[in-house]
């Protein structure tokens, strides 16, 4: 499973969403709205420091991939365009729905492995300054736990994790000003791989 974390999809990412997602710069555009709620590709262009014209070029992208949508309620008026990543997450493939395309999947997770890898090497540098107390901000955690399931408690696990996340999604409170992106890879592997 790979949460994008921002959409109500559910089922198996289909192609045009492997390859909406398979460019890092319509990654970070994802990040971006996921930090906003809701932003302009002037705003997004801005944060990226990336020309605004292609910034609309990938949102458009992202739209026809169902991955964002436009929120006219945001905008100021009816030629101001303000987007908004869709709500939940979404499957990669599994054997009951395998991945439309293997090779934009394989891509796909790729890329998110080397995102993983940077964001581990994010925490790395960071927790020695937390563990000797010269930091008391959270910025990160590096925990593991061992656990002994069968497959059916496992997927059942994985299942009650995504619920919580999805409730503390909406419960999350819009209005704190000192809210972050918190960036969360749960990653699992059994003895057997």
């Amino acid at each position: 499973m790979v949460d994008g974390g921002e959409a109500k999809r559910s089922g198996v990412m289909t192609s045009a969403m492997l390859k909406a997602m398979s460019h890092p710069l319509r990654r970070r555009i994802m990040r971006v709205l996921a930090s906003r709620d809701f932003a302009r590709a002037a705003d997004i262009a801005a944060e990226l420091d990336v020309p605004a014209n292609s910034v609309s070029f990938h949102l458009r992208s992202l739209a026809d991939a169902g991955l964002v949508v436009e929120a006219p309620e945001q905008a100021r008026d009816r030629r101001d365009r303000v987007w908004t990543a869709v709500e939940g997450g979404f499957d990669l493939g599994s054997p009951d729905h395998p991945v439309e395309d293997e090779a934009l999947g394989g891509t796909l997770l790729a890329a998110l492995a080397q995102e993983h890898t940077d964001m581990l090497r994010r925490v790395v540098v960071w927790a020695p300054e937390y563990t000797a107390g010269r930091s008391s901000g959270v910025h990160g955690t590096f925990a593991r736990t061992m656990i002994r399931l069968s497959e059916p408690e496992f997927v059942d696990l994985m299942e009650r994790i995504g619920a919580v996340i999805d409730q503390a999604r909406e419960a999350h409170d819009a209005t704190v000003a000192e809210a972050r992106v918190w960036e969360l890879d749960i990653v699992a592997a059994d003895d057997v791989i």
